[in-house]
Parts: structure tokens; sequence; C-alpha cells
């Protein structure tokens, strides 16, 4: 399947628990490179959320950012340190017998005594904790959801271009090929000029004009290239019909294609060989170009 690797979604859920904002952005990359930020909330269930994402996207670079507004009351435990409460109070009582203070601590004079009261939001999850990572869990699955349908409509454009290029480069082979055909004619001229001079020296014998038909056939034969390039050319095809992602495996097959380009044009002679064996490494090049955005 040829998916794009660029992508975006980003969706708000609000009930009476919490308000979630999920964030996924992804560009192109060879392999995938996941970044997720999320609320401590989250992190008994970090892993979940990873495999969720790899669930759904086998190459890029990946941002996955979730944040909670929660709307909980926050759970407090209040500590109180008794032991400096009374020295304050012992201290106040003799400054008081002196004449150098009058009065009585009130509970706002207590709460600024440094280390006399101390309050802290309790840590450990609670049943509301689950249910809103419950429902991050979700609502990223949900944005992941409108991302891979951004890529697979991107995915389908990235297609149609490169089902067009295809047949161009299909075309230019074609060409390229009958070409070299048309060039035999001059391969088989110095052929038999090169066995007439052979035959003219006197060491010569059988063996060694064999091996030089060999040799030239050697070198202008282009039958096993147009072969191959054909070859790539269906699995090219094949590869975009198939459900699974293709995007390393069509980056492999061109430059497979494009060694196939670079034989035939040190082998084949011909009119407009070297012109139309340029042509196609230009398209091929710009294909690669393409297909660095396939998933």
């Amino acid at each position: 399947m040829i998916k794009s690797m660029t992508g975006f979604a980003s969706l708000t859920r609000e009930d009476e628990n919490a308000t979630i904002s999920v964030t996924v952005r992804t560009v192109n990359h060879r392999f995938l490179d996941l970044q997720l930020r999320v609320p401590s909330m989250l992190a008994t269930i970090e892993p979940r959320l990873r495999a969720l994402v790899q669930q759904r996207i086998a190459r890029g670079r990946t941002e996955v950012s979730i944040s909670i507004q929660s709307r909980a009351v926050p759970s407090v435990e209040v500590e109180v340190n008794e032991a400096i409460l009374d020295a304050v109070g012992a201290a106040l009582d003799r400054a008081r017998e002196r004449g150098l203070v009058s009065g009585t601590l009130t509970p706002g004079d207590l709460l600024r005594v440094p280390q006399a009261v101390t309050v802290r939001e309790r840590t450990e999850p609670n049943a509301q904790d689950a249910i809103v990572a419950t429902q991050a869990e979700g609502a990223l699955a949900t944005a992941l959801e409108e991302l891979d349908g951004m890529r697979v409509r991107e995915g389908e454009h990235l297609r149609a271009d490169l089902d067009a290029r295809r047949e161009v480069l299909r075309d230019l082979f074609e060409r390229a090929a009958q070409a070299a055909e048309a060039g035999l004619e001059g391969v088989r001229v110095r052929l038999a000029e090169r066995i007439r001079e052979l035959r003219a020296e006197s060491l010569a014998d059988e063996a060694s004009i064999a091996q030089e038909i060999v040799r030239f056939a050697g070198r202008s034969d282009i039958t096993e290239e147009t072969v191959r390039f054909r070859g790539h050319l269906d699995h090219w095809q094949a590869l975009s019909e198939s459900p699974e992602p293709c995007g390393r495996k069509l980056d492999f097959l061109l430059q497979e294609m494009n060694r196939e380009v670079n034989t035939l044009g040190s082998k084949a002679e011909g009119p407009g060989v070297p012109e139309l064996v340029v042509a196609l490494k230009a398209e091929l090049e710009k294909v690669r170009e393409q297909v660095q955005n396939v998933e």
C-alpha cells in the first residue's frame, strides 16, 4: 500500500472528569522514531500507548502529545509537626510573661511557621485517574485513526503519481532496449572484422575465435538487464497493490533498477541510447524523492 508518512491529527475531549487534548504529527524518516509526551498520571499505561501507536504507524518520525486538565478535587494529606508547634507555643508563653508580646496564635499564624504544617497532594492513583487514563487511551486511538485516514488519502495522490512515472520508465526503457537492438548491427560488423583479423594471424585458432565471440556477445547482450528491469516494474506494481507498508522495499527496488540502467548504458550501443539512459536515471531520481515519503 502506498501510504504517506506525513500527517497530522488533533482532538479534544471534554466531560465531567477532565479535558483531554491529543496531538499526533508525523513526518518522513527511515525508521519509526516515536516521541511520546504524556502527563505523569499516564505513566503506568505508557507502554500501552506506545503499542497503540506502533499498531498504526510502521515508519516515520512520530510526535505524540497528550495533555490532561483534571476536574477532580485534589486529594491532599496534612501533616502537623507537633514538636515544632510545642516549641513555638512555649517560646510565645515566655515572651508573653516578659511582656514582649500579647494575644494568641491564630491558625493563620501556625500555617506560616516553617515546617510546622505540611500539605501534600496524594500521588497514588485513584479510581477517577483510572477512568481518565482509559479515556486518554481512547482519545489517542481516535486521533491515530484520523491520522491514518489523512495518510491514506495523501498516499492515493502519491500512488497516482508513482503509477504514472512507472509507465514513463517502462516506455523509456523499452525505447532504450529497441535502440540497443538496432545498434547490434554495428557490433556484428565489428565482430566479423575481428574474426577476420584473428584468422589472418598465423597463431590464431578456433578457440581464440570462439573466445572473442563470447567476449563480444557478453559486452553487447542486454537480455538479462531487460528481463530484470521488467520484473522490477511488475514487482513495483505488486507492492503498490499490497496492503503492507512498502516504502523501504520500493526504495531498495529503485536502487536495483538504477543498477540495471547503468549496466544497459555501459553495454548498449545504438542511436539515442545515451540520451535515453540519462532520461531513465533522471526519472528514477524523481521517483526516489517521492518514495522517501512513502511509509
